[in-house]
């Protein structure tokens, strides 16, 4: 404890001799590896660009798309091309033009460069025309409807060409978008600091001067700095911790359940549990309600689909079975064992080890010997994407399309697919999904696919999160959203 309240003393006196009035500062999880679109990876990235890159299109608090670079767009009537309008009075930090030869280049060079990370988001994009400076028309060689998905994310972030043509990769270094604010200064592993940009479209929306983005990966010591008044705002306040924040009148704890969930893969193609009645005995003896009960403060969503309930993709008739010990163990000898015992790798996270843990207890009562591995992140990644593993708990942001949710885990070209899960009906059923506009009929086939799936067990999805963020009592305009990122629009510093 006394080297934890150092650490945060340090932490106070940097925060606090660098900052001044009409400045918002935000405690961030992680230190940002790339502010390059193109290339980034990691959820904090998110949460920085939504300052600094706008997109082409946004996702409301419902999740509906909304207008930003664009203001409005259409799909032609053979789902074979989509037209988007864009906004006259957008241009990027470095006053170079923002209109449809922009977006061109941007959207050519994410599903084109070898470094982009978006090229599979975007692999149906045949072509992109800009017939003039205010329309964009992309076309596509099958329909592709969560592409609106795709342009409400890094993969509709629009950097500027002039920047692009003059720094190469290096863009990820000094990047020039058209966001609310522009970068001036970064140190890494301390801090992100960004002015605001008078020219933006929606300037007179933007209350604050500055942004202070400073990484502190501890979740007590960013709590620490808030509760100092060191901090204005804080993300992903551990659910530890948040009775305690609501007690406090100087903070507010906003909250909303998010598209964000965790689930564990399972190795369905070279791991212990291949054989599907194994896998349905592993899900028959344990309890998603009491992993949230006791690993999570009862807090978060129990939920065995990659959607959250309530949510248009998420089917309440398809429930979980209750937990039965003896049925599995029943399972098991069907299978032929008495007690089974495979690896359970884990994220280095106090949370997930402790997930792992109550899994771990339960599944004993019902016949396994369940082995918990705990690894670095980086470790744990490549393990999983060679297939190395049994089973593994993971965590994904989610998506507002239900193609980036499910899609990605459980279509046999899925670039999260690590346990080789393959199913022609799934296969079907989501090229189905992705080709219609109609929510309707995409229901239907995504229902038709989790039937399947869910038959064949390649996940057990666990819970879906709740997004936790900590304000300063005099924070206001704060907009939650299920995504996570924060809007700042609107938002007044105390």
């Amino acid at each position: 404890m006394r080297a934890l309240a150092a650490m945060a003393s340090v932490l106070l006196l940097s925060i606090s001799a660098q900052t001044g009035a009409q400045t918002l500062r935000i405690g961030i999880g992680s230190d940002p590896n790339v502010l390059d679109p193109a290339v980034s990876g990691s959820f904090v990235e998110r949460v920085v660009f939504s300052a600094l890159c706008d997109k082409l299109i946004d996702t409301g608090p419902d999740l509906a798309y909304r207008p930003e670079l664009a203001t409005r767009w259409a799909w032609a009537p053979d789902g074979l091309s989509l037209t988007l309008t864009l906004r006259d009075d957008a241009r990027f930090h470095d006053g170079t033009p923002l209109d449809a030869e922009a977006v061109r280049v941007n959207l050519e060079r994410y599903r084109t460069a070898r470094e982009s990370r978006r090229r599979s988001e975007l692999a149906q994009i045949s072509a992109i025309e800009a017939p003039d400076p205010r329309t964009v028309v992309i076309r596509l060689s099958e329909p592709f409807a969560p592409l609106l998905s795709v342009l409400a994310d890094r993969g509709g972030m629009i950097m500027s060409p002039t920047a692009l043509a003059r720094l190469g990769e290096r863009i990820r270094d000094e990047p020039v978008c058209s966001g609310p604010f522009r970068l001036t200064r970064r140190v890494p592993q301390d801090r992100i600091e960004m002015e605001r940009f008078p020219g933006h479209w929606n300037a007179a929306n933007i209350h604050v001067e500055r942004l202070v983005f400073l990484p502190i990966p501890d979740n007590t010591v960013r709590l620490l700095n808030l509760r100092a008044g060191k901090l204005d705002i804080i993300e992903r306040l551990s659910p530890s911790d948040v009775a305690d924040a609501r007690r406090d009148r100087r903070l507010r704890v906003v909250e909303a359940t998010a598209l964000a969930y965790q689930t564990m893969s399972i190795n369905t193609a070279a791991g212990a549990l291949r054989d599907p009645l194994v896998r349905e005995a592993l899900e028959r003896s344990i309890d998603r309600a009491v992993i949230n009960q006791v690993a999570l403060e009862g807090l978060l969503v129990p939920s065995n689909q990659p959607e959250a309930p309530g949510t248009a993709y998420h089917f309440a008739d398809l429930v979980p079975p209750p937990r039965d010990p003896a049925r599995a163990s029943a399972l098991l000898r069907q299978a032929g064992h008495e007690r089974f015992a495979f690896t359970l790798k884990v994220p280095n996270s106090p949370v997930e080890s402790q997930v792992a843990q109550i899994i771990q207890a339960m599944a004993a009562e019902g016949g396994f010997d369940v082995r918990i591995e705990v690894l670095e992140a980086s470790a744990m990644v490549a393990a999983t994407q060679r297939g190395d593993y049994d089973a593994a708990i993971a965590i994904w942001s989610g998506r507002p399309d239900p193609h980036g949710n499910v899609a990605i885990w459980l279509a046999s070209d899925g670039f999260l697919n690590w346990g080789r899960y393959a199913n022609p009906v799934v296969d079907t059923a989501f090229a189905a999904g992705r080709r219609s506009t109609d929510t309707a009929e995409r229901q239907a086939h995504y229902h038709r696919a989790a039937q399947a799936w869910m038959a064949d067990r390649p996940h057990l999805f666990l819970y879906h999160h709740r997004w936790f963020w900590g304000l300063r009592a005099g924070v206001v305009g704060f907009e939650p959203n299920p995504d996570g990122i924060i809007r700042f629009a609107g938002i007044r510093a105390p």
